[in-house]
């Protein structure tokens, strides 16, 4: 009798969870594993043959206030799922970060006794804030693929299992990095100095804080006129709302900024942009990490909704937000989040990076967390999703 393929669900809820999610499809097609791949997924995933039953913006919400507005339409997706793996069970369900979705759905899953495996792939932040969340991890979650060696070890003492893969960008991306071929890659002038501008990669995050940028670098210039602007957008969509918010600005500042659409099924755009660049600004999350890779010198800032905020803020428990700061366990890039995320701080900011040894002194703090990231004793996240199923 022929053996029936591995049938895996997998949840990804933006950008950086889809390229994780290509990454681990491929990393089972190339052990030879036989499985099929549904439930939510970006283009990377579904050019690697994943079925996605919903677009994967939709779960492309942050904080209290926006989750409140889409709030019908999370519970409509994560209900379809569970209906959907009711009738017809996958062997594993994978939550690729996206963790307040992804830990409902597996509390879900383990709700109904549904013979369904639980992993979650990218740890929620619990180790930073709302620690009582491990509590539900707990009951809900078989195993736990952590990025970064800290999190195993946070893991161990709440008695969850857990193991550290390392995140895949560390490992793929050189210890050196060529400017001038990114610029190349991406049509630029090989003899202008480019900022990169990164506002985020949501329609919330775009509005938010595309003023800020902007406004920013419109203060810079003044002292700075040399320096143009790359700034990247997902797709058509992003493009015209990042156009709208420049369209209020001066002709000549216009000139000086580039919006780049990702063209390619791999949404890298983004990287790309800060690889080209030698000073990059841009929203917290997991594209401060993909700088620090790239070492580039690098201010991130954020701004949330008022009452998400005073909320998320009497959470936290860590002195730092931007993962190259936690991982150094010192503050090495300048952090602006809320109040102090104005146009003139940020200009500020990058004006210290325009100082050569300021930026020199941070590429090494970034190349030393960069080697610290691949020397670590990994696991491989198959060979542990395989071991979990066979129990």
């Amino acid at each position: 009798m022929q053996k029936q393929p591995l049938r895996i669900g997998m949840v990804v809820g933006e950008v950086s969870g889809d390229t994780l999610g290509a990454e681990l499809i491929r990393q089972f097609k190339a052990q030879g594993i036989d499985a099929i791949f549904e439930g939510v997924g970006g283009p990377q995933m579904i050019a690697e043959g994943f079925e996605s039953f919903y677009p994967m913006e939709t779960l492309s919400v942050m904080g209290i206030v926006e989750v409140l507005k889409d709030l019908k339409a999370l519970f409509a997706i994560r209900d379809g799922l569970v209906e959907t793996w009711t009738k017809n069970p996958v062997d594993v369900f994978i939550g690729i970060d996206a963790p307040d979705f992804n830990l409902r759905l597996s509390k879900k899953i383990k709700q109904k006794k549904l013979p369904i495996k639980t992993v979650q792939y990218v740890s929620p932040s619990v180790w930073a804030w709302r620690q009582k969340r491990v509590l539900g991890i707990q009951k809900t979650i078989d195993l736990v693929l952590c990025l970064f060696p800290f999190e195993k070890q946070f893991y161990a003492k709440h008695a969850v299992p857990a193991i550290f893969v390392g995140h895949p960008l560390a490992k793929k991306m050189p210890l050196e990095n060529d400017t001038l071929k990114a610029k190349t890659e991406l049509n630029l002038n090989k003899d202008v100095a480019y900022i990169g501008l990164l506002p985020g990669s949501r329609r919330g995050e775009v509005e938010r804080l595309a003023p800020l940028v902007f406004g920013a670098v419109e203060i810079l210039q003044k002292d700075y006129p040399n320096y143009e602007y790359l700034v990247p957008a997902i797709n058509e969509k992003r493009k015209i709302q990042i156009e709208e918010v420049l369209s209020s600005y001066s002709l000549d500042f216009q000139r000086k900024v580039h919006i780049l659409e990702n063209t390619q099924t791999e949404s890298k755009i983004g990287r790309q942009v800060m690889a080209a660049s030698d000073i990059v600004a841009l929203a917290s999350g997991t594209a401060t990490l993909e700088g620090m890779l790239l070492h580039k010198p690098m201010v991130t800032f954020y701004k949330l909704n008022w009452f998400t905020y005073q909320i998320a803020k009497r959470m936290v428990k860590i002195p730092y937000f931007s993962l190259p700061n936690i991982i150094a366990g010192k503050k090495i890039i300048d952090e602006l989040v809320q109040d102090h995320a104005t146009t003139e701080a940020l200009a500020q900011a990058l004006k210290k990076l325009v100082n050569q040894e300021a930026a020199q002194i941070q590429k090494m703090q970034h190349l030393t967390a960069h080697k610290q990231l691949i020397s670590g004793n990994t696991e491989n996240p198959v060979e542990a999703i395989l071991k979990l199923v066979a129990r």
